[in-house]
């Protein structure tokens, strides 16, 4: 059973940055089609960005420039570098994940796996 546990929330004001991690355990990391999401309250879940099993990375047109994932292979584990946080930027953010070749996606239900969230609040 692969588990997913986030971390490195926390409250910044704008203009700050956060690296936020998804320790991967019961998997390889490196079988994983891997995404983050986010959700702000009275919202829906949002795609912010996912990274395939090539290391190569998509993300969501209201982050990109401003967010950067990354993985740490060897310690099983997802990074989202968050830099120039704006107030909209406050969600919880929820790492997920499915097995190859599945691919990566955007919609929330299509991963098997997701982690219980970090949250992130950023102050004007």
């Amino acid at each position: 059973q692969v588990q997913l546990v986030e971390s490195g929330g926390g409250s910044v004001q704008a203009g700050g940055s956060l690296e936020l991690s998804c320790a991967v355990s019961g998997s390889s990391i490196r079988q994983l089609y891997m995404a983050w999401f986010r959700q702000a309250p009275g919202h829906q879940r949002e795609w912010v960005s996912c990274m395939s099993i090539d290391d190569s990375a998509t993300y969501a047109n209201s982050v990109k420039g401003r967010f950067t994932a990354s993985k740490d292979r060897a310690n099983n584990t997802l990074y989202l570098q968050i830099n120039s946080l704006k107030p909209e930027d406050t969600a919880e953010y929820y790492c997920a994940a499915r097995f190859a070749p599945a691919g990566c996606g955007s919609s929330a239900g299509a991963y098997n796996y997701v982690g219980l969230g970090t949250q992130v609040t950023v102050s004007s």
